[in-house]
């Protein structure tokens, strides 16, 4: 059983800072690129970040760039997402995910990821 669990979600001010994390079991995670998603009420899930098998490649959206860094500890099977400057904007559930090794690039489309964990709940105050 694949299983994908994040932690680290919570209340902060905007400007403050976060780190999530999530780990990984059930899978050979340095097979796997991995990602992070988020979804506020009412809109569509959002593509946030994502780092490739051995961490060599990272790709950000536009909104987040500069702000955000995403990391993975292979030895550990986890992958974290540092938010700093937070934004109230940036409110909503995020969720990992893990894409099977298919190419050198990475994708921001959800529908090319194989498993996803429950969602942590981020929460910017203005």
């Amino acid at each position: 059983q694949v299983h994908l669990v994040e932690s680290g979600g919570g209340l902060v001010q905007a400007g403050g800072s976060l780190r999530l994390s999530c780990a990984a079991s059930g899978l050979a995670f340095s097979d796997y690129a991995m990602a992070w998603f988020r979804q506020a009420p009412g809109k569509e899930r959002e593509f946030v970040a994502a780092i490739s098998w051995r961490g060599g490649l990272t790709d950000y959206v536009d909104s987040v760039q500069g702000r955000f860094t995403i990391s993975r500890d292979n030895a550990r099977n986890t992958v974290d997402l540092q938010m700093n400057t937070l934004k109230p904007e940036d409110t909503a559930v995020y969720t990992c995910a893990a894409q099977l090794r298919r190419s050198a690039t990475l994708s921001q489309s959800a529908l090319t990821y194989n498993y996803w964990g429950q969602g942590t709940q981020v929460t910017v105050s203005s």
